[in-house]
């Protein structure tokens, strides 16, 4: 398991020899860790089309909606045909996270989900596949007869974005598909607030059969919230699901606004941190902040300056790293913020994936932390049952990082890892 930054990577984070790659089932290889995660398949299709185009299919420019899977096919095969599709990417926000975790780590993940069963070399649905780490799993995906889900992206002259969903088969996970096996043994379970929005769909009973999965074998559940207008919809079930079943929870500023009703992002955290252990809350030009749960007597003191905001000192204790609050006897609300690398990048062309990016480089902490204890587990790294492996201010560096790396290459999928040779400004910025 690969870690940037100044760490004794060769004792805690093994990497083997790079050898060829093998169709073993890698996730039950002695000894591995891994996480899963339940997604929405979808691939993005972006068209360039003119304003006549909206007008006449009665589309609202900039705005996302439904549409049956005979009119997606019908544009597709349209535009496909005359060479006009100017792209077509994997998405999905858990897909994205698990394939930028895998990259990062050089760790399996385990993606579940339902896909077209009858898949052609040059479709979307191979693409999807090629485009997605080997180190993604794929073998446990619910095959079905309907299209993948499709999200037809209409790019309009004056570059404003509108979106029309062909569900296809995204929401077909049966329970039935869910291994009781592959989660009990995970590191942590990857759910999305996607896939609680219909409470008719097989993936909605299939989400909560997998979180009572996981709660059951003592398996940290991350919920990543979606959209705000997704969690305004279903504010009352989110709310119910965090406390009873969630670790983790991820989340941008409007998203949180529209949780919580707050407008700070400290005091959202705060907030938040009454009903789940670990917050991550992205806030795009200002960074992003982590608030945890840790023990009183296991809190650590930053050697850093302290600031003040909505909270006073809210920096205090940032060295400290997250644990349940089940798991401790004095809770404590611990909090960390960091601004955007190099002050972020000099250009954005989308900030699709920054999110997803941070939330993945968490999810690489968590697994890390089970990996050494299962590794070490006389360490005093373990004296306490931690969630994280690293203090919550290393995990913002971490994420900080990984976000500015994807909004850099305008991609929400890592196309490779951090650099394994950091430069000084680098090795500096990991040293602070």
């Amino acid at each position: 398991m690969k870690f940037p930054g100044r760490r004794n990577t060769k004792h805690y984070f093994p990497v083997e020899d790079k050898q060829r790659s093998s169709f073993d089932d890698e996730i039950n290889r002695p000894g591995n860790v891994f996480v899963a995660g339940i997604d929405q398949l979808l691939v993005d299709i972006e068209i360039p089309v003119d304003d006549q185009f909206l007008l006449d299919h009665q589309f609202k420019k900039g705005e996302s909606f439904i549409i049956d899977d005979a009119l997606a096919d019908t544009i597709y095969w349209q535009y496909k045909n005359r060479g006009s599709i100017s792209g077509e990417f994997p998405g999905g926000a858990v897909g994205n996270t698990l394939h930028n975790f895998s990259v990062l780590s050089d760790c399996p993940s385990v993606a579940l989900g339902a896909i077209n069963k009858n898949i052609e070399v040059g479709d979307y649905a191979f693409k999807y596949i090629c485009n997605t780490s080997s180190k993604v799993n794929l073998t446990y995906l619910q095959p079905c007869l309907r299209p993948m889900g499709r999200a037809l992206c209409f790019v309009s002259p004056d570059l404003e974005r509108t979106f029309a969903i062909s569900k296809g088969c995204m929401n077909d996970l049966s329970p039935e598909f869910i291994p009781v096996d592959i989660i009990e043994k995970s590191a942590a379970l990857l759910v999305s607030a996607y896939t609680l929005r219909d409470e008719k769909s097989p993936i909605f009973q299939s989400t909560i059969r997998a979180m009572e999965i996981a709660k059951a074998a003592n398996v940290p559940v991350v919920l990543s919230l979606g959209t705000s207008g997704l969690v305004e919809e279903r504010k009352e079930l989110i709310l119910d699901f965090i406390p009873k079943y969630v670790s983790v929870v991820a989340m941008n500023e409007a998203e949180a606004l529209s949780l919580t009703g707050i407008n700070d992002p400290l005091l959202a955290t705060e907030k938040l941190l009454d009903i789940c252990d670990m917050v991550l809350l992205t806030v795009g030009a200002k960074g992003l902040y982590i608030g945890a749960i840790t023990d009183k007597d296991q809190a650590r003191l930053t050697k850093e300056p302290l600031h003040t905001k909505s909270l006073i000192d809210y920096n205090q204790y940032e060295y400290s790293r997250a644990m349940r609050r089940s798991e401790c006897r004095e809770p404590l609300k611990v909090y960390t913020h960091i601004n955007p690398f190099l002050g972020g990048p000099q250009m954005i062309k989308n900030t699709n994936g920054a999110g997803d990016a941070a939330l993945a480089a968490v999810l690489h902490d968590l697994s890390a932390n089970l990996y050494h204890r299962l590794k070490v587990p006389n360490s005093p790294k373990h004296v306490a049952s931690f969630l994280t492996y690293s203090s919550i201010s290393q995990i913002s560096k971490y994420a900080n990082r990984v976000s500015f790396e994807v909004l850099s290459q305008n991609s929400p999928r890592l196309l490779k890892g951090l650099p394994e040779r950091e430069d000084g400004l680098e090795e500096a910025y990991w040293a602070q």
